[in-house]
């Protein structure tokens, strides 16, 4: 299929795949006599892996790590590429509950000021 069918199918613009391709995520299109870049059913299963791990937050770096890897490698790689991401999310969600906690009692000053009769401005 040429790109542009390609393109159609995964619902990702052409010049994103053109992206994948010179990035490495995506191997080198074959060219047919054309010019035009041919591509298999393996190159949508790619895509669709590579929107996966974007669709879950990893970086294209690691996707192109673990995509890179093959066999046992790729079950530990892939499987420590997870942990990772999990961590980063904990993390993220610790540092989010801590801004809500800032941000509640914050709105309970403001109210409490406004309350009081007081302009907000002086806290």
């Amino acid at each position: 299929m040429k790109i542009g069918e390609l393109a159609e199918r995964s619902g990702i613009a052409a010049s994103a795949i053109r992206y994948y391709e010179q990035a490495g995520l995506m191997p080198k299109a074959e060219r047919g006599a054309n010019g035009y870049r041919e591509y298999g059913d393996a190159a949508l299963e790619r895509l669709n892996l590579i929107l996966l791990g974007q669709d879950l937050g990893f970086t294209l770096d690691a996707i192109r790590d673990v995509l890179a890897l093959e066999g046992e490698a790729l079950h530990g790689g892939l499987m420590q590429h997870l942990d990772v991401r999990l961590r980063d999310i904990d993390q993220m969600m610790a540092a989010l509950a801590t801004q809500r906690a800032s941000l509640l009692e914050a709105k309970a000053k403001v109210q409490a000021t406004w309350e009081r009769g007081e302009c907000p401005h002086s806290l």
